[in-house]
């Protein structure tokens, strides 16, 4: 987009023009954003990656320089970016959209990238290949399906982190993917596959885009968001 940056009110208006997308038209949405997702990401004050990032790296034991990281839904590359400042070298992204892979490969961060819609493709990953595997904001309903957690256990190393955090938007279909999601969670726990290392909430996650805002409220309102660690169990590949 050239000219004038979008305001918080016009991406508002975006957002609420592609409810009720299928997956496809999602795809095509996010194509036709990637060359300003990253500026627009800014006027949302979207932190989810920033704040999962963190959230990894306060917890993660053994060797930045040397950890496999497969970065899921990773659009443009905002968190690889993130986690390259703090030591991470070795890249592997996953999106559905050619779009936002076009600006993650423009990072030069990844040493591949893939084109996958997660819940309709299967993962494109080794079994058991990544030290790390972390997906920020696209676990929600109508982008990224509950059934996709296992895929990125399934991804990750005996012993390996998988790093997820998950909006809490105001709505019935919001609460009901929450309930699915933790519910799978705690599934997989007691089938052994992996072992909850923190869980912590997200305040002002990013600026509420999808609901209106009467024009008498000046203040700005935010969703908030939880984010989940579970390491993958030892003997588990």
């Amino acid at each position: 987009m050239s000219g004038s940056r979008r305001t918080v009110d016009d991406m508002r208006v975006m957002f609420q023009s592609c409810e009720g997308f299928d997956p496809q038209q999602t795809t095509d949405f996010y194509n036709s954003w990637a060359e300003t997702y990253e500026q627009d990401s800014e006027t949302m004050k979207y932190r989810a990656p920033q704040l999962a990032v963190d959230f990894l790296n306060n917890h993660f034991c053994g060797s930045r320089g040397d950890a496999q990281v497969l970065d899921v839904a990773c659009g443009s590359g905002l968190a690889a970016k993130l986690m390259f400042d703090l030591g991470f070298k070795h890249f592997v992204g996953v999106d559905g959209s050619k779009g936002m892979l076009e600006q993650a490969a423009k990072s030069g961060l990844y040493r591949e990238l893939k084109l996958a819609l997660l819940g309709t493709d299967p993962l494109p990953a080794q079994t058991g290949g990544f030290d790390v595997v972390i997906i920020t904001g696209a676990l929600r309903d109508d982008y990224v399906p509950v059934s996709v957690i296992r895929e990125l256990c399934k991804a990750t190393k005996p012993g390996g982190y998988v790093c997820m955090s998950r909006v809490d938007p105001k709505s019935e279909s919001g609460n009901k993917y929450k309930t699915s999601m933790e519910h799978e969670l705690q599934l997989m726990v007691e089938e052994g596959l992996w072992s909850p290392v923190d869980t912590k909430e997200m305040h002002r996650y990013m600026m509420d885009v999808y609901n209106d805002k009467s024009k008498d409220e000046k203040r700005e309102e935010f969703l908030q968001g939880t984010m989940y660690l579970y390491r993958k169990s030892l003997n588990k590949l």
